[in-house]
């Protein structure tokens, strides 16, 4: 290596650059014969506040290039997901599929001690309230008025808006709305999460389709 190009490395290091930077701008010298050239190297005050500056920018850069790293793997990863997956939707337009994916969601998220015998799944997740609807029309035949809705909200929240939203996620009309119920403890407390839109409660009166949903699950059970 020519005295040149190690005074020139010197003088980068004096001015604050890191090793990093240097070895960029003189075509990639090691980090070992920077160390060597720099051991006698006294920096002042103001280059060495500026390394460190330059040191913590250089930290900051490479934790954000690893969360978009992480981010990309993600997004990757989940693609993959979708594609070995993506079948499982011809899978379930069958009726035996979609009634037991039907049963397992009623199973996790609806009630179930109903005494007149009426379903009721209330959930804050559109998706969870349109996939039971969607696999209650698909699976049973049913009759749309015996529909009924709640939506269930903090008193600051728009329920007009919200039971616009809840009735175009669900395809059950606004005149099957029953009055929505607002927590009392909100009042006067804002609420911190703009995107929650309440919860969504579906009633749909058939003690028939409610004693089968609660049935197959014990025959599955009874059966593995």
């Amino acid at each position: 290596m020519s005295k040149d190009l190690k005074k020139e490395a010197v003088q980068l290091r004096m001015d604050g650059k890191t090793y990093t930077e240097i070895r960029n701008q003189l075509g990639g010298v090691s980090k070992g014969t920077l160390s060597y050239w720099f051991k006698d190297v006294v920096l002042t005050e103001g280059y060495s506040q500026k390394l460190k500056e330059n040191n913590l920018l250089a930290l900051n850069k490479a934790r954000i290039c690893a969360v978009e790293a992480r981010k990309v793997i993600r997004l990757n990863e989940i693609k993959s997901i979708h594609r070995e997956n993506i079948h499982l939707v011809e899978d379930l337009k069958g009726t035996s599929a979609g009634k037991i994916a039907l049963a397992m969601l009623y199973l996790g998220e609806g009630m179930k001690n109903r005494k007149n015998g009426a379903m009721m799944l209330g959930n804050s997740d559109p998706i969870t309230i349109s996939l039971f609807t969607h696999l209650l029309r698909s699976v049973y035949e049913i009759d749309e008025s015996k529909f009924r809705c709640t939506l269930q909200c903090r008193a600051d929240q728009d329920i007009k808006g919200l039971e616009n939203f809840w009735s175009n996620v669900t395809k059950i009309p606004l005149s099957q709305f029953y009055k929505a119920q607002v927590d009392p403890r909100t009042v006067g407390k804002p609420s911190k999460k703009p995107d929650y839109k309440g919860v969504c409660r579906i009633d749909y009166f058939s003690a028939k389709i409610f004693a089968e949903l609660l049935e197959i699950p014990q025959i599955l059970y009874k059966g593995l």
